[in-house]
This record gives C-alpha cells, structure tokens and sequence, in this order.
C-alpha cells in the first residue's frame, strides 16, 4: 500500500526554492556588472574575470563536495553553501578593489553555487524517486526558471532604486532568511527516515517483490568506488557527453544577444529572447524529466542535443535572413528542448554508479561539465575573431551537440538500470525465461 504523503515532494519543493534562489543569484552578477563599472571605471576584462574566476573555483570545489555529500549528506553541502553565497553577497558592498570581488563574487559565491545548483541538487535528490526519477527533478530545477522571471527583476529594480550595494545585501539576507531554514528539511535517502522511492511501503517479510529495473547485476551489485569508475569507459563517456552538453548551453547563453544585436535586432527583442529561453525551460524541464522516464534518459538526452543543434542552425540561417519567426524557432528549441538537459544530468550518473560513492564520482564528472561549460563562451568567442564572424562557431557547437547525444548514448544507463517505462519489457523478458 502507498504512503497517502511521499515525503519526497517536500524534498523537491524545497530544492525548488533552493534553486530559484541560488541559482539566480549567482547569475545577478550580471545586473551588478554595469553599476560596479560606473563607479569604479575598472576594465571590462578584470571586472567580469570575478564572475569567470568563481566558475575555474567552481571545478575545483565540485568534486570535495561530493565527498562531503558521501559523508555528512545534504543538510551539511546546503547549509555550507549558504553560508559561502551568503557570507559573499553580504560582503561583496565593501568592495574598493578588483580582488575583493574575486574573493567574494568569484571564491564565495562561486562555490557556494556548487553546493545550491544543480551539481548539489543533483547528489541526492535522484534517491528519493526511481519511476519518478526524471519528472520529479524536472519540477525541483523548474525554480531556476520561476527564480529567473521573479527574482532578476526585483533585483534590478532595486539596483535602480537604491544601487546595486543594497540589492546586493538583500540577496545575501533573503538567502539566510529563506535558505538556511528550509533546508534543514532535507534528507539524503528516504531510507534514512524509514520510507522507500517514490513513497513505496517497505516489503513485507515474504511478501512479493517489485519488479527490479536492474538490467546488469554484475555492474549494479559492484561497490562503484571512484577509482573504479574512473578505470571504466562508462565514466569518461559521461563526462564527454556533459562537457559537450554545458558547452553548447553556454556558448549559445552568453554570445546569442551580441549577435541579434550585431545583425540588426533592437535590444528589446534580443533581452526578450534571452528572458524566453529561461521561461520555455521551465514547461520544458517537466516534461522532457517525465518522458525519460517514459522512454529512456539517453533518448530525452538526444532531443535536448537536437534542440540545440536545431538553435545554433537556426542563429546561423537568421544571420543572411534576420526575421523575427527564426528568433521563435531558436528560442523554442533552446528553452523548450535544449534546457531538458538539466532534468536527467544526475539521472544518469546514478542508475550507473549508484552506490555510497555516487557522490565522489558525480562530483569529478562535473568537472568535465563546468570545464565544457567554460570552454563554450571562450572557443565560441575565439572562432569569431578568428573568422569574423558567428558562423564557423555556431557550426562547431553543431558538432558537439552531436558528439554529446553520442556520448551518452554509448555511456548506456539503459543497460544498467532500466526506467519506469520499460520495466514491462523486463517482467516479459523474465516470465519468457
């Protein structure tokens, strides 16, 4: 018999505010961008090498807290994380010179991000659900979305009304106020407070069991430690896939305003753009979450890989014929499609390596995605100096969505651990023998 109430939701609406929050907070330094500049007259380059700098400390963070999550769970990362974002917001005023915004925006904010983001949400939230797995995060990182089209707005009215110092603070009490609280909520494994996945009762003693959705038991019944992961192709085909996956997102999210705008487009339709993308993201995260449920996480995987693909071609077509239903088309396939990403990133690396180190190995993965991640704007922006325009980098990102669809494809969790949807196939498959 079901639980009546799946204490796992509260956990997904918990990181769903835990995202809307974070998450945009982080990407609010692009509001304090232009006000620092005024007052202080800094380079362009120094001043956004903070922002830059906080994703290089982003790498080298994401794999300790991994380890951190293995030992002291998730109340621990989230709570270190508020601590780090919040202790920079607060301090991030008393900013004079260059390095205290790299201390405090870059080292601060930047690995407080990797406690509250995705890398963070993603080391635990995926073992309160496994028929459910894909949809439910799908709606917990939703919040990005909801935090990006409610939060930036109030902030940068803030900075309008009473200058990027204060609205800076704000952010960094709102996620003390909010943050710190409501994660004390969370639990890494419904194990640890007496339920199962998805709300399920515990078995009892000689009563039948659930279909396994275990494909392999020899890989699955292995203790995956890190440097047994690393040792298996497996582990370095996600880590291409996700390098390629961050790369194309970022490639497109920081260079598509300057090119609308360089071949004609007013400002208002360029920000218009950039603010539907994240719109579309959120219906499209839910969905494309609880169709990989359905079908598989390496064919929703292929989809996002195609929407991108179906943006970077729709950017260089709009280059020679600037009209306004290509810009629907590009934005459509990156928010709607692209952005389902997200949904089943931690979904994979668990139905592989799922175990007491899950934490450790997707920890070190990220640093393939957060190096991807970073390595997109710079070659995309490296492509067009040297050929003078977007056109040889957009079909370069072409290449890798491609590559990336292929990489998780050969990494194969639909060989290890099966999805909701196709466990008919397994009970089929088991009565025939």
């Amino acid at each position: 018999m079901r639980l009546r109430f799946f204490y796992g939701w509260v956990v997904v609406a918990v990181t769903f505010v835990t995202m809307a929050i974070g998450v945009n907070a982080r990407t609010a330094f692009s509001l304090f961008f232009p006000p620092i500049i005024s007052e202080f007259g800094w380079e362009r380059g120094v001043t956004a090498g903070a922002f830059s700098f906080g994703f290089v400390v982003s790498g080298f963070v994401s794999p300790l807290i991994g380890r951190l999550m293995d030992r002291a769970g998730p109340r621990a990362v989230m709570e270190l994380g508020v601590v780090l974002m919040a202790g920079g917001l607060l301090l991030a005023p008393l900013t004079s010179e260059p390095w205290h915004l790299y201390v405090t925006i870059g080292v601060m904010v930047g690995a407080g991000s990797v406690c509250l983001g995705y890398s963070g949400q993603s080391l635990f939230l995926p073992n309160w659900f496994i028929r459910k797995r894909g949809f439910a995060i799908g709606i917990a990182f939703a919040g990005v979305g909801i935090g990006s089209v409610t939060l930036l707005p109030w902030v940068q009215h803030m900075i309008e009304q009473t200058g990027w110092r204060t609205a800076c603070t704000a952010m960094g009490l709102l996620i003390l106020v909010v943050l710190a609280p409501v994660n004390l909520l969370l639990h890494k494994r419904p194990q640890d407070i007496g339920l199962e996945p998805d709300g399920d009762a515990v078995p009892a003693a000689g009563a039948a069991q659930p279909i396994s959705n275990v494909v392999d038991p020899v890989w699955v019944g292995t203790d995956w430690t890190l440097k047994r992961a690393v040792a298996t192709a497996r582990f370095w085909w996600i880590a291409l896939g996700y390098f390629c996956g961050l790369y194309i997102w970022y490639a497109v999210q920081v260079h598509q305003t300057k090119f609308l705008l360089d071949i004609g487009f007013s400002p208002g339709v360029a920000v218009w753009a950039l603010g539907m993308v994240s719109l579309l993201g959120i219906p499209g995260q839910i969905l494309l979450g609880h169709v990989s449920d359905r079908i598989g996480r390496e064919w929703v995987w292929a989809i996002s890989c195609a929407g991108f693909a179906i943006c970077f071609a729709a950017l260089m077509v709009l280059k020679f014929q600037p009209s306004l239903w290509l810009v629907y088309v590009m934005v459509f396939a990156q928010g709607a499609l692209g952005y389902g990403l997200t949904s089943i990133m931690g979904a994979v690396v668990f139905e592989i390596f799922q175990g007491k180190h899950q934490g450790s190995i997707f920890g070190t993965i990220m640093l393939a995605a957060l190096a991807g991640g970073a390595a997109g704007p710079w070659v995309t922006g490296l492509l067009y100096d040297r050929a003078g325009d977007y056109t040889l980098a957009f079909a370069a990102a072409m290449i890798v969505s491609a590559l990336s669809a292929l990489s998780i494809w050969q990494a194969a969790p639909r060989k290890v651990r099966a999805v909701a949807g196709r466990l008919h196939r397994l009970q089929t498959e088991a009565g025939a023998e």
